[in-house]
């Protein structure tokens, strides 16, 4: 069996939560090293992983075959083409980048190199969303759907990336939820929206074959005295048709199998040279969604 050399690109809340807890559950995989830009970050994240730690990105390269990102969308925009360049594999986040532009300069470097990029769409790596999308949904032969988020992440700093407080829900969740409704229902061919972009956002999807859909999102729900949020947290899907209805939890559905799932996939993608289903192409239309919505919220302001 080929083991990946895989790099992480930073050391926050989610690299350390869980992206470095997944490359060590898979045995495709090795952790080669952390990059980031807080030297004490990533000097703690390296001496828990046992593995070492830079903070020149050069040198970080050389190390590794592929790297996967958990930074803010912008920082992935400026780094992820240099490593496209570098014929270094790609495991990105979401969104592709802090804006369209930043995004389809991914997906150019990525087109141009031809390098293995691969999504971290978290929901698809799931059991009981897999299910859902081959099984459970298409029996009902869908003709529209539904989708929700509401989550407490940004009501505390402890739970929310900066840049996640900044652009709000639609940014920090939105990726998530159109791309499970487009694989559900077929693909976004447009979009509206309306609401506060910093508070809680509702947007209509049109799909192609003639079908609709409609989602909420809201990340404002006050936590407890234990720092916990509210059990209202939720996030799901549902899509109905002539064939009855179907539905997934995907806050339920996604745990430590998922994640390490997605780094299976990665490896294997690595090895084979294939391009993965959920690739950089997928990541730039879904930011494009995203980004006609966002124009349509602040077009409201």
């Amino acid at each position: 069996m080929v083991v990946v050399a895989v790099g992480l690109a930073g050391a926050g809340r989610r690299a350390a939560g869980i992206h470095a807890p997944a490359i060590a559950a898979c045995p495709k995989v090795r952790l080669a090293g952390i990059w980031g830009r807080s030297p004490a970050l990533i000097q703690n994240l390296a001496e828990r992983t046992g593995t070492s730690a830079y903070t020149r990105y050069a040198d970080f390269l050389r190390d590794c075959e592929a790297v996967a990102f958990a930074v803010p969308p912008a920082v992935q925009a400026d780094l992820a083409p240099s490593t496209a360049r570098a014929g270094k594999a790609l495991l990105l986040e979401k969104p592709l980048g802090g804006d369209l532009a930043g995004a389809e300069q991914v997906a150019d470097a990525v087109a141009t190199t031809r390098v293995v990029a691969q999504l971290a769409l978290t929901w698809r790596y799931a059991v009981a969303v897999r299910e859902f999308l081959t099984f459970a949904a298409p029996r009902t032969r869908p003709q529209g759907g539904s989708g929700r988020v509401i989550s407490g992440v940004l009501a505390d700093p402890r739970w929310a990336s900066p840049w996640q407080v900044e652009r709000g829900v639609l940014r920090a969740y939105g990726t998530d939820l159109v791309d499970l409704l487009d694989a559900a229902l077929g693909r976004v061919l447009a979009v509206r929206a309306h609401g506060d972009p910093g508070g809680w956002v509702g947007i209509m999807l049109e799909h192609e074959g003639g079908r609709f859909s409609e989602a909420s999102l809201y990340a404002h729900i006050e936590h407890r005295a234990d720092g916990h949020a509210q059990a209202s947290n939720r996030a799901g899907v549902e899509v109905f048709g002539p064939g009855g209805a179907a539905d997934v939890d995907c806050l339920a559905s996604v745990d430590e199998d998922a994640f390490k799932t997605m780094y299976d996939e990665f490896a294997t993608a690595v090895e084979n040279h294939a391009s993965p289903e959920l690739d950089v192409r997928r990541g730039l239309h879904l930011q494009q969604v995203l980004d006609n919505a966002e124009t349509d919220l602040f077009r409201q302001v």
